[in-house]
């Protein structure tokens, strides 16, 4: 744990505060703070110290105070609970950034309990979810712990009409495949290649400084530029689920609008209507400066996405996700190796092939293996065993594969999906189709009992549990009301599955509005360095 020493005006907490109050935010990461907290002891300082724990409370830190010989200079020792935090209008994440390592390497299921605490905390403010669905033995353990905890408070029943139908929970183990896949809506590829962190981003100022004629070049700004992203922004959340290859017909078209509605003013004859375009001024200047900090970002995101690089690695991925040589050694990642590309490019692309052939032949395991150690450091060795563990890089134990069976029954593959008006959620990943989201869907309809042999060769039970609802809560449906179903992802989301299910809410004639809630907001690349255990050494 990390103490961050914060000023007593701005420290919340029951004490009154003073310019002798200290308080201390207990926040992940550990540092040597305690030696501040000793020098002020041996000056025999008046003040007094308090100390919040964030998200949680933990009994190993008190420990640690302890060991260290600085529990006891506390006077008061709370927390501040952070389970559940919304991103968006329709998206929930724990930011628990280690629950996928902790359940399948550390075999440590404490976030499934403060899952299950979310959970009840939701449902103590929405309403009883009448029916939970889940895959996964995760999924399971969570559904375990709610069913114990209310029966445990069965005595004090909320009264709340129910604002959830249904809660899904689906395990990240359930599928591996699609956080390790390229994504290729706009939202994914800013997180891809420049990374979302807490609804921000950080982006190179260059494409967004004005620079004036006869400007020197030194003067433009040298720190980044920061932007907040979220659907408050009209133009992000129009664009943010396309297929990045719609964006640019969609982006020309805003500012064709844009120009015509400043172009009104010509127009405006009258006092009235003149004080009519000046009160649209602001929205329409916001909606300029929008479009031109996405048009920049997009600009960024083509010089990527346009190199031999990104293609040649994107074919790669979809030969894979098609089942092409999947089972012996690419000359691609071969070559990436070779030209010791960032590791975790590598990691990436070699755990897609295992999860894709159901693992490697030994052989093919051994070579790549080898090849990684010798070129980056054996210091890696952790690292690979790590991934081995968590079942994404790991040798084939049975020579039945079932991936292409998944895949043809789920129709996990759609050839020439349609990107531009797209018709299927595989335009996400220009024609894979998310098994996570894909099951979201069958659920739905025609129900999980139409692909119960598919079902059984995923990993994990998949079960169904029905909640009792207090007499007189039990929902009328008026006609053409929305069925809203709850889905929870344990271990991690990325955001192009959290587009597709968008989709899904936008396109299905059946009524269905789906709510995000998920672990970690994450991509392929912070879910592999969560699993390292000397990231901070690699290149991104």
């Amino acid at each position: 744990m990390k103490l961050r020493r914060c000023s007593p005006s701005k420290a919340a907490g029951s004490p009154p505060l003073t310019s002798k109050t200290s308080f201390f935010l207990c926040v992940p990461g550990w540092s040597s703070w305690t030696s501040s907290l000793k020098i002020e002891d041996k000056m025999q300082s008046s003040r007094d110290f308090h100390i919040l724990f964030v998200p949680r409370r933990s009994l190993l830190c008190e420990q640690r105070l302890k060991e260290q010989g600085v529990l006891g200079a506390f006077i008061n020792i709370d927390e501040y609970i952070l389970d559940l935090i919304p991103f968006d209008g329709d998206l929930l994440s724990m930011e628990y950034e280690s629950a996928f390592r902790e359940c399948y390497l550390e075999n440590d299921q404490t976030s499934l309990y403060h899952t299950a605490k979310g959970l009840m905390t939701l449902q103590a403010l929405y309403g009883t979810i009448p029916q939970i669905y889940g895959k996964g033995d995760c999924a399971r353990h969570v559904a375990n712990m709610m069913l114990r905890m209310k029966r445990e408070f069965a005595g004090s029943q909320n009264q709340i009409l129910p604002v959830f139908d249904t809660l899904l929970l689906l395990d990240r183990n359930v599928d591996l495949l699609t956080p390790l896949a390229t994504q290729l809506t706009y939202e994914g590829l800013i997180d891809e290649i420049y990374g979302i962190t807490n609804g921000y981003v950080k982006l190179p100022p260059e494409k967004f400084a004005q620079k004036k004629q006869g400007e020197a070049s030194k003067d433009l700004p040298t720190e980044p530029k920061k932007l907040q992203l979220n659907s408050a922004e009209e133009l992000y959340a129009e664009i943010r689920d396309k297929n990045f290859n719609a964006v640019g017909a969609a982006l020309s078209k805003k500012a064709k609008i844009i120009s015509a509605a400043f172009e009104e003013r010509h127009n405006a004859k009258t006092v009235g209507e003149i004080k009519q375009f000046v009160s649209q001024l602001p929205h329409m200047q916001a909606a300029r400066s929008s479009l031109a900090n996405h048009t920049s970002i997009a600009e960024l995101i083509k010089d990527i996405t346009t190199s031999d690089a990104f293609f040649d690695n994107l074919t790669v991925e979809q030969e894979f996700m098609t089942g092409v040589d999947t089972d012996k050694v690419n000359t691609h990642i071969e070559d990436a190796i070779a030209q010791k590309d960032p590791l975790i490019k590598i990691l990436r692309l070699v755990c897609m092939q295992s999860v894709c052939n159901n693992g490697l032949k030994q052989k093919v395991l051994d070579y790549y293996k080898r090849e990684i150690l010798q070129t980056y450091g054996y210091e890696h060795m952790l690292t690979l065993n790590n991934l081995e563990k968590a079942g994404l890089f790991k040798p084939q134990t049975t020579s039945r594969n079932n991936y292409p069976t998944i895949r043809k029954t789920l129709k996990l593959w759609m050839e020439d999906a349609n990107e531009q008006n797209p018709n299927d959620i595989s335009y996400v990943y220009s024609g894979y189709a998310p098994l996570s989201i894909r099951l979201t869907q069958i659920l739905a309809w025609p129900g999980w009992r139409s692909i119960e042999e598919v079902l059984k060769m995923l990993p994990g039970p998949h079960f169904e549990e029905r909640q009792q609802l207090p007499a007189g809560l039990h929902k009328k449906r008026q006609q053409g009301e929305n069925r809203t179903t709850l889905v929870f992802f344990l271990g991690g989301v990325s955001y192009a599955e959290i587009a597709a299910l968008r989709f899904l809410s936008q396109t299905e004639d059946r009524g269905m509005e789906y709510i995000i809630a998920t672990t970690k907001l994450m991509n392929g690349t912070t879910w592999i360095k969560s699993l390292m255990d000397r990231p901070e050494s690699q290149t991104p």
